[in-house]
């Protein structure tokens, strides 16, 4: 009973240490073939470049970067891009909740030959932290975030979350 006690106990002290810093839960999931951006730099920068929000629909609506366009993620696919003509040597950043989807999206717009593509490190989740501002649907400044899931709501430190509507 007493080794059962301390594996258990073990066990939870692993999850527990696990992903406590947004470097090593990014390091987890990605496997960091994208440069990161960082909230500040971006900030510096934003006029001068194309911001893709990688998130569903309804993450956008709640809430997103000033002239973000949205891409998506689950229904993504790259043709959107390349339709549009949009130059391959053009500066693209990506960003979702936390880095981990725009990643991915931006691994398709490096394999469609974009060269100068980026994925926002700590995503939206991020730049609020940061107290920077963020866009409701109707383009108006809003506190609201939309968490993706109560597992990724820790992330978000600052201001109103709403989690899954």
């Amino acid at each position: 009973m007493k080794i059962f006690i301390l594996s258990i106990s073990l066990f939870f002290s692993i999850i527990a240490s696990a992903q406590n810093s947004l470097d090593e839960l990014l390091h987890q999931y990605n496997n960091e073939s994208i440069p990161y951006i960082s909230v500040s730099t971006l900030k510096a920068i934003q006029d001068t470049v194309l911001v893709f929000d990688a998130r569903e629909k309804k993450e956008y609506q709640i809430s997103h970067l000033k002239e973000a366009i949205h891409v998506g993620y689950d229904y993504f696919k790259i043709e959107s891009i390349t339709q549009q003509h949009i130059s391959k040597d053009s500066h693209i950043v990506v960003y979702c909740s936390i880095g981990i989807r725009s990643e991915d999206i931006s691994e398709q717009l490096k394999k469609a030959g974009y060269i100068n593509v980026y994925n926002l490190y700590g995503g939206i989740f991020e730049w609020k932290n940061k107290g920077l501002p963020i866009l409701n649907s109707k383009e108006e400044l809003t506190d609201e975030v939309h968490t993706y899931s109560e597992e990724w709501s820790k992330w978000l430190h600052k201001e109103k979350k709403n989690a899954l509507n």
